[in-house]
């Protein structure tokens, strides 16, 4: 959705469809029929964003294929949608029953890693509206923990400079900006603002970023202002944001229903105690309040004592889009979880996942709204 900052700066709303499992350009086109138009009906807008998520294979066949871009972007102007991000965390394969540490692989150690960055950079140069600014690519936060050492931080160091040169290749050939952010995330190489500071500061500033995935930023209990403040100061400019909760609870017995075999659901504590999934946290009688690596709807409220971090992403939005000048434009609404809920809020058919989505996207626009941002 096209939303317009007291400042006059455009501001990007939009939806993530790593939700979805499609990953050929049919079965793509077929999912934006059954839940994009939906949504964007539902939701009463004209234009509708996707924050687009290609697996490797149709990303490089797009990338190969001036034609078939041409064919995905008139598909997409013709059901009133459009895109200016995409997510390029998910290498492939990210609704299989179990994903869990295969979504960090390959990482940015390695050469498919850098080419499937690319080829969703080159995709994006023409899928990108005539008139935004720009376009943003997510990408992991380098790698999972382990392994890690110094080699292997020379040898992501130089696949980087690498993506900041195949970038501006892309800018050369197409007039496009595209930009990519690395999103922190516990359990990774960069999971704090301090790492990413630590890691990322000194890249090529007008290309690479962060993006700032604001449960994850919850996970890690920081203060959304002090965040922001401390990757300003380092020159970190924020891509993309994403805006997403995480599962909060004093209780942790209550957060059993959420432990489930697909997606890795890492557990951090405010005082540091940190687990991997959830059934290590039971199993380590991590202390709690906990919160939980794990996406809900932005708009629903759990039974208490459940809880979410929608309070976190209220504050860090206050801080985004509060000021004279957003710090950021991109807001992409990123709940890939809807299929492993537990069954009372797990939506079963087509319809209902539409106007769940439709459900958060107004939610997020409503907040938008609370800070003077316009439709």
């Amino acid at each position: 959705m096209r939303l317009r900052h007291p400042g006059g700066t455009p501001l990007h709303l939009s939806y993530c469809t790593n939700v979805h499992a499609a990953e050929d350009l049919d079965g793509i086109i077929d999912q934006l029929d059954a839940y994009a138009v939906p949504i964007r009906a539902r939701l009463g807008t004209d234009v509708l964003g996707l924050g687009l998520w290609l697996a490797a294979p149709v990303a490089a066949a797009l990338a190969a294929d001036p034609a078939l871009r041409a064919r995905l972007r008139r598909e997409l102007t013709a059901r009133g949608l459009e895109v200016v991000t995409l997510n390029g965390f998910p290498y492939r394969s990210f609704q299989d029953p179990v994903v869990k540490h295969a979504v960090y692989r390959p990482d940015w150690t390695t050469r498919e890693r850098l080419t499937y960055t690319l080829d969703l950079a080159l995709v994006l140069a023409d899928l990108l509206p005539d008139d935004a600014a720009c376009g943003s690519v997510s990408t992991l936060p380098l790698a999972w923990r382990e392994p890690w050492d110094a080699a292997r931080a020379d040898l992501a160091a130089r696949r980087l400079d690498r993506l900041s040169a195949g970038l501006a290749a892309v800018e050369s050939a197409t007039g496009r900006v595209i930009r990519v952010g690395f999103e922190p995330e516990p359990g990774c190489v960069v999971e704090t603002t301090a790492q990413a500071v630590a890691r990322l500061a000194g890249l090529d500033g007008d290309r690479l970023g962060v993006c700032l995935d604001l449960a994850h930023l919850a996970c890690a209990w920081e203060d959304p202002a002090a965040a922001l403040k401390e990757l300003g100061r380092a020159g970190l400019r924020v891509v993309k944001v994403q805006l997403s909760a995480a599962l909060e609870s004093a209780d942790p017995d209550a957060l059993r229903p959420y432990a489930e075999p697909r997606f890795l659901h890492q557990t951090r504590n405010p005082e540091g105690g940190a687990a991997d999934d959830l059934d290590e946290a039971f199993d380590r009688r991590l202390p709690g309040p906990w919160r939980v690596h794990y996406h809900v709807p932005l708009h629903v409220t759990p039974p208490a004592p459940l809880a979410t971090t929608v309070p976190v992403m209220r504050a860090a939005l206050a801080e985004l889009v509060g000021g004279p000048r957003p710090l950021c434009d991109h807001f992409d609404v990123e709940t890939y979880t809807w299929g492993v809920l537990p069954p009372a809020l797990r939506p079963e058919t087509p319809a209902q996942l539409a106007a769940g989505i439709a459900a958060e996207l107004d939610f997020a626009r409503a907040e938008l709204h609370d800070l003077g941002v316009t439709s």
